[in-house]
């Protein structure tokens, strides 16, 4: 197969700009942006290097694009089913930025009370892994010990 090159309208660099950053699923981002590289001349070599996709994948995105232009890049084969929880992906987002949960169970809680859906620790872990939020580990802040004095008698007295 010989060798293709990517050239852009200028429409659809104005389209792949925007869904580069913009996109809401993350390898249709990284679809745009090996685009916009081969676009700009890079190699496959290097335009992989950058995108952190191998070089296959990137000659797969280029062929993608020959043959169904951008509609071709964007189609997204989800293999297996999507959440529930996704219909209501930016209700919990807000609600757990504006109020931060301490744990899963927690954050399980509060998802059935605003949703009605009921998930086990696992699957909220996952789906808040989803939103993007990372959980931040927590430590005892250390305590000096008990001044200690001693009396006249030898034995220790705790003031």
């Amino acid at each position: 197969m010989a060798w293709f090159r990517v050239c852009l309208s200028e429409e659809e660099q104005r389209i792949v700009g925007i869904e580069r950053r913009e996109h809401p699923h993350e390898r249709t981002r990284q679809k745009m942006d090996v685009l916009w590289l081969l676009h700009h001349g890079l190699t496959r070599e290097n335009t992989a290097q950058i995108a952190g996709a191998s070089v296959a994948t990137v000659k797969r995105y280029a062929y993608a694009y020959r043959d169904g232009g951008l509609e071709e890049l964007r189609r997204w084969n989800v293999k297996g089913q999507i959440s529930d929880l996704d219909a209501h992906r930016e209700m919990l987002a807000e609600s757990f930025e504006k109020q931060p949960v301490s744990s899963v169970a927690e954050a399980a809680d509060r998802i059935e009370q605003l949703t009605g859906i009921r998930r086990g620790p696992t699957q909220t872990r996952q789906f808040m892994k989803k939103l993007g939020l990372r959980w931040w580990l927590m430590g005892a802040i250390p305590v000096p010990p008990k001044k200690c004095c001693r009396t006249r008698s030898g034995s220790a007295a705790i003031s």
